[in-house]
């Protein structure tokens, strides 16, 4: 499996306090800001480099910055958009796409509303994110729908997956580096992740 298990003590702590039914929604708004920040430090860890000359109070160096074309954050609507402030906050200079998905709740496929994108994806690292990863159904659109768009090198992050979403994914993209901070047990009949943590979009907007 093409997944990558994020297990740092402060990300596993915080997502305890986001769990308990009884966090209020701007304690868990405060909380996936945080994660998504420290997520965003371990997604972005392989990124190229390169040098420039520059001068130092004390002389000139040789000093390592990012090479190539900035990155661009996608988020998949409307729950994607919880995390974009943490990630922003550590790389405020990536582009923000959008990809608006929503779950039929009778079939639990993906419909498409809203799609757009830097016009350049195809030269940018697309960082995709959702704060839950349960059927997949939505987030094998939205990829596939960014493939078809242009883009080339695309990762994608969540906050908690379940197995039966992971393998979906890695199935449909198996090009794709899925990172994520746990993987639960198992969806229930109406598709949420057990034990999860409910809806993280109503959960971060406040509308549960």
């Amino acid at each position: 499996m093409n997944v990558h298990i994020i297990d740092h003590p402060l990300i596993q702590h915080k997502l305890t306090i986001m769990r308990r039914h009884d966090t209020s929604t701007r304690s868990f708004r405060q909380l996936v800001n945080e994660i998504a920040m420290l997520l965003c430090y371990e997604v972005t860890r392989d990124l190229p480099l390169t040098t420039e000359k520059i001068q130092t109070p004390m002389e000139e160096m040789d000093a390592p910055i990012l090479s190539g074309k900035k990155l661009c954050f996608v988020s998949i609507l409307r729950a994607g958009n919880g995390l974009l402030d943490g990630m922003l906050n550590l790389i405020p200079s990536a582009r923000v796409g959008h990809v608006g998905l929503y779950r039929d709740h009778d079939t639990l496929q993906a419909v498409e509303y809203y799609y757009k994108v830097p016009s350049d994806i195809n030269d940018r690292l697309v960082i995709a994110v959702d704060p839950m990863l349960a059927t997949a159904n939505s987030s094998i659109a939205a990829i596939q729908r960014l493939k078809d768009g242009g883009a080339e090198h695309i990762k994608f992050l969540c906050l908690l997956a379940a197995p039966e979403g992971v393998k979906a994914f890695n199935e449909a993209h198996p090009d794709v580096e899925l990172y994520t901070a746990a993987v639960d047990r198992e969806l229930n009949e109406q598709g949420y992740i057990m034990p999860g943590l409910g809806d993280a979009g109503d959960r971060i907007f406040g509308t549960k």
